[in-house]
């Protein structure tokens, strides 16, 4: 007997777990896919925007406000990589820079700090690759960059290390009403084993079918629109320093337009596409989308040296038709079901208001006490190249793996895989490791150090190697030996 299920570990509900993880509840997360993060959450443009963008009065405008004051302490506490690059909304002399001053006034009401509408010559000063037709852009500061999986990893490990449980690989099939709270039945596809979990509450975090668990037990109905929002192209980090800022378009009513950012990691993201499809797992790339991206970045940025792609994927937003806003609180109908769904962007920004939202309306409900020892620490893996000379080498005299390097494009070395597969919710396949770590992130995509991670996997686990996938049950590498094919 749970007192809170939380079904869905992507950021919405590993944030939320986290902070249910201060109370003295009995708590568990439930993840169909093999690992966190491994749906919508690890396929956005990893901005942590400013706010001024969502309307006035909305719960987007409010959480996404509030979840970006909270990103410097948050990524203090689960040491995550978090940077305040500011963001810039351009203005060409095809449009009309009257949608500028909107967005500047709405984003005043939403309080966000320090916009600015500067000119063109303010803007090369700040970006001089900008294309030659901006005339003049918005500036915020408070915008940034992060990394979704480690912001995801981060609350999830934390919750963990707090007390909750995770259950991976572990699919809801039905969801009941009963007189004490809810009657979860799950199938946990690793093992093939049927469960049946109760709880006295259920929080719906299931992204792109947060609908289905909804419709389960509510007569509110949900609809969630997956909104392939979208395909990006990730470029080397050669050309990671093109632009310095977040460069935005002016928005659309299907998004915010491609923009073109530095990551955290030093490389280089266009994107993205706003498409609707039917198909809630069609993650797939095309080549429409990808020369859509290529036409329109052009319109802010010019010359982006699509030359140095490295890699490109898609990404689905989970869009409630019901309205314009995330669709966050209690049922109306259905005492104890707490829905956070249709949470598209700002999603990654408000995830931090979202968590102690949720939290708090959890702690009301159920009475619950805090923790007097509740850790909100979360130490990461390390990074080699954070330390001196001296100190790495005396890592390496203490720890050899330290200085095996298993993926060249990124220098990651045994360690820190080894370090990836031990720590709370250890990694169990190739993406699983990239993640965490960045193996296989670099130009090479895994060409050379893929056999390798495979073989630490299979010691380190441990598994067989037939049991190794790209991204868990059903993507295995290998279906047998040659003699046995023959």
């Amino acid at each position: 007997m749970f007192d809170v299920v939380i079904i869905g570990a992507g950021v919405t509900g590993s944030a939320i777990a986290r902070e249910v993880s201060r109370y003295k509840l009995n708590t568990c997360v439930i993840e169909k896919e093999e690992d966190v993060c491994n749906e919508t959450s690890k396929a956005n443009s990893a901005i942590i925007h400013a706010g001024f963008d969502a309307v006035p009065g909305t719960m987007k405008a409010k959480l996404n406000v509030m979840g970006n004051a909270m990103m410097d302490t948050i990524a203090e506490e689960l040491d995550i990589p978090f940077k305040r690059n500011g963001s810039l909304v351009v203005c060409t002399k095809e449009q009309d820079p009257e949608g500028l001053q909107v967005l500047m006034e709405r984003g005043k009401k939403n309080g966000v700090p320090g916009l600015q509408i500067l000119d063109r010559e303010a803007l090369i000063e700040k970006e001089s690759n900008l294309a030659d037709d901006v005339t003049c852009a918005l500036w915020a500061p408070t915008g940034g960059i992060v990394c979704p999986f480690h912001m995801t990893m981060g609350y999830a490990e934390n919750a963990y290390e707090n007390g909750v449980q995770f259950f991976l690989n572990t699919k809801v099939e039905k969801l009941e009403k009963t007189g004490e709270g809810f009657r979860v039945q799950v199938h946990h596809a690793d093992t093939c084993v049927d469960e049946t979990i109760e709880t006295k509450l259920i929080i719906n975090a299931a992204g792109v079918y947060a609908d289905e668990i909804n419709n389960q037990l509510s007569d509110r109905k949900l609809h969630i629109t997956a909104r392939k929002g979208g395909e990006y192209m990730l470029l080397d980090k050669t050309v990671g320093d093109y632009v310095k800022s977040t460069i935005f378009q002016l928005p659309s009513k299907m998004g915010k337009g491609v923009l073109v950012t530095p990551t955290v990691h030093g490389n280089l993201l266009v994107g993205p596409t706003a498409v609707n499809v039917e198909d809630k797992g069609a993650v797939n790339t095309t080549m429409n989308g990808l020369d859509q991206i290529a036409r329109v970045s052009a319109h802010s940025v010019k010359n982006v040296p699509l030359r140095q792609v490295i890699t490109s994927f898609a990404g689905l937003r989970a869009h409630e038709d019901g309205g314009d806003d995330f669709v966050i609180g209690e049922s109306e109908d259905v005492k104890g079901l707490i829905n956070a769904a249709g949470i598209e962007s700002p999603g990654l920004s408000s995830a931090p208001a979202i968590g102690v939202t949720v939290a708090e309306l959890v702690r009301d409900l159920l009475n619950a006490e805090e923790k007097s020892d509740f850790n909100p620490v979360r130490h990461g893996i390390l990074d080699p190249d954070t330390l001196s000379l001296e100190e790495r080498n005396q890592l390496i005299k203490e720890n050899p793996a330290y200085g095996n390097i298993i993926c060249r494009c990124e220098m990651i070395t045994e360690g820190e895989i080894l370090d990836a597969i031990h720590r709370p919710l250890g990694a169990r396949s190739l993406d699983g490791v990239k993640r965490r770590t960045r193996a296989g992130m670099g130009r090479c995509q895994s060409g050379f150090c893929s056999p390798k991670v495979m073989e630490i996997l299979e010691r380190e686990v441990p598994m067989r190697v037939d049991q190794i996938g790209k991204n868990g049950v059903g993507s295995e590498f290998i279906v047998g030996e040659n003699k046995e094919l023959s």
